[in-house]
């Protein structure tokens, strides 16, 4: 066994990469070699475009029992091209595709998947959050058999694509119409998302330090002033002043944003979990010992109404 091999997810390129980001953290601890491998099109942007260290190969896997998915047809098409590669580790990103058949797809081969991978540390140890985000785990592989892992979105930073030659390949699966032994229904949605957060690049979050919904429009208006979407700590959906979407958090939405602005948040673990991928986080809050500034890349101890306003007009000042 040799190799690393990261499964993407056609159409969705951000949290693939991020996949691809945590196999090549993998490359850096152990020296293996990297792959890739998606069902799609070779010409599509999952194959064409990359992320950190450009994989060796790519393989695309294709079948006309493929064209729809089912968690059959996936769990065969991947265990027949893991068996011809033999890789030591299967790299999956945390979607709710790949909940449905990675499971599955590691018994096969008498393993289990180690999901929801935050970090990858030496040895490897794989970590992964407990308890809603209290506690850390650290897991390491053992055994003769394939290591199988998902990463949790926002979890690795999707680098800027790299110069680098990858070769793609096509792999197509003996399948047969008996495989899939399942109808698939429709596409799986978590909730009627007016916005998807995962995909900002600007957010703006508010947590309870607004104290009241009318002060809303004060954030809302620092939000559109840097063109980013607003975001809320739990309390704040809960109390029904912004719409559940709109949460970030270990029962919310998973963000990893270029800027993270947080306003009033204190940083309780939960909002922790779900934003703590940004590329730059900045907190305004009033207490200095607030948790959240521990994660913060800037701070900001001041009493929000006095900040966000001066903030806002700055911010438009340089617009200008």
């Amino acid at each position: 066994m040799s190799g690393i091999l990261v499964i993407q997810e056609a159409g969705r390129n951000r949290i693939s990469f991020e996949a691809l980001a945590a196999g090549s953290a993998l490359v850096e601890l152990t020296g293996l070699s990297l792959e890739t491998a998606a069902i799609g099109d070779p010409n599509s942007n999952v194959f064409v475009e990359t992320s950190g260290t450009p994989p060796a190969v790519a393989h695309a896997i294709q079948h006309h029992l493929l064209e729809t998915y089912t968690s059959d047809g996936y769990v065969h098409a991947f265990e027949q091209l893991i068996r011809k590669l033999d890789p030591s580790y299967i790299v999956f990103p945390h979607t709710y595709q790949t909940r449905d058949y990675a499971p599955r797809l590691a018994t096969r081969f008498g393993q289990v998947l180690t999901s929801d991978v935050t970090a990858i540390e030496a040895g490897p140890a794989f970590v992964r959050q407990l308890f809603q985000g209290k506690m850390t785990g650290n897991y390491r592989h053992q055994g003769d058999g394939p290591c199988f892992i998902s990463i949790q979105a926002g979890a690795f930073r999707a680098n800027p694509p790299q110069e680098g030659k990858t070769t793609i390949l096509p792999f197509e699966p003996q399948m047969t119409d008996d495989v899939i032994r399942t109808s698939p229904g429709a596409p799986f949605r978590g909730a009627a998302q007016t916005v998807d957060l995962g995909s900002a690049q600007l957010i703006v979050a508010v947590g309870r330090g607004i104290k009241d919904a009318d002060n809303l429009p004060m954030v809302q208006e620092l939000a559109t002033a840097l063109g980013a979407e607003i975001a809320a700590s739990r309390p704040i959906c809960d109390n029904g002043w912004l719409p559940m979407e709109r949460q970030v958090g270990s029962s919310g939405q998973t963000v990893a944003p270029k800027l993270y602005l947080a306003v009033g948040i204190s940083g309780a673990i939960q909002h922790l979990v779900g934003m703590k991928g940004s590329q730059c986080i900045v907190a305004i809050n009033k207490d200095p010992e607030a948790p959240i500034f521990e994660v913060a890349d800037y701070g900001i101890a001041g009493d929000l109404f006095e900040v966000v306003p001066a903030l806002t007009e700055a911010i438009k000042a340089a617009g200008q």
